[in-house]
């Protein structure tokens, strides 16, 4: 489950995520992450970024870490080499600046070709548990998803996903709020059958829009995974 570099320079490095892969360690599970793999091949990035508090007052180590996917998605994941890069990075996800798209294939027939999710998004469970569109936890923030229809059969409809807000399991709340949860996802659909062959969440990180220290604005963008190609061929042949 090791990452591909998309690109490196002397301030970032750009990597694509594979499944399966977690960015940074959670406190809870012994596992290898992104972080250990970048620890290895860029021994310069430590010191870099911010450490983060868990909820149960963990403090871990996320050097180089400007955003994150989570560890069942793949995708492209920008990552800061200096502080200087770093606070750069950081300042565009906060001005929401920076584009992200998305592809997955969700559940059930979306008829609208195109549509915006506006739901605010809270945690569950005294603020530890999963993300919730309707009954949450304390302080419900913001939260704007829009997404195009690819193509759809009765069962399946491929998307293509720009969030606006960077919440935590957006898109993933935000479909399974529009009785659309993503295929095989094991938290928001856990009683749903997974389709097209996948093991794993179907959300693919497919492209980022930002500017970067040494080079202006640059798109950088994840090849297709190959179950997401296998899974285009499948639902096109229906």
């Amino acid at each position: 489950m090791e990452p591909t570099v998309l690109y490196e320079d002397d301030s970032v490095i750009v990597v694509n995520k594979p499944a399966g892969l977690a960015v940074h360690a959670d406190g809870k599970h012994d596992r290898a992450t992104l972080v250990d793999w970048l620890l290895a091949e860029y021994p310069d990035i430590v010191g870099v970024g911010e450490p983060q508090t868990l909820a149960d007052g963990t403090v871990i180590d996320r050097p180089g870490i400007v955003h994150r996917i989570d560890r069942e998605t793949s995708g492209v994941l920008i990552v800061a080499r200096t502080q200087e890069s770093f606070d750069f990075l950081k300042s565009q996800f906060q001005a929401r600046e920076v584009r992200k798209v998305y592809r997955a294939f969700v559940y059930g027939n979306i008829k609208d070709d195109r549509g915006i999710i506006d739901k605010p998004i809270g945690s569950t469970r005294g603020g530890t548990g999963p993300r919730s569109a309707k009954n949450a936890y304390g302080v419900m923030r913001e939260a704007l998803t829009m997404y195009r229809v690819i193509t759809r059969t009765p069962e399946v409809t491929y998307v293509e996903v720009f969030p606006k807000t960077g919440r935590t399991h957006q898109i993933r709340v935000h479909f399974a709020a529009i009785q659309r949860p993503i295929v095989a996802d094991r938290l928001y659909a856990s009683r749903r059958e997974a389709l097209l062959g996948f093991d794993r969440l179907a959300l693919h990180a497919l492209s980022l829009t930002v500017k970067i220290p040494r080079g202006g604005e640059r798109t950088f963008e994840a090849p297709l995974p190959p179950d997401f190609v296998q899974a285009e061929k499948e639902l096109r042949s229906v």
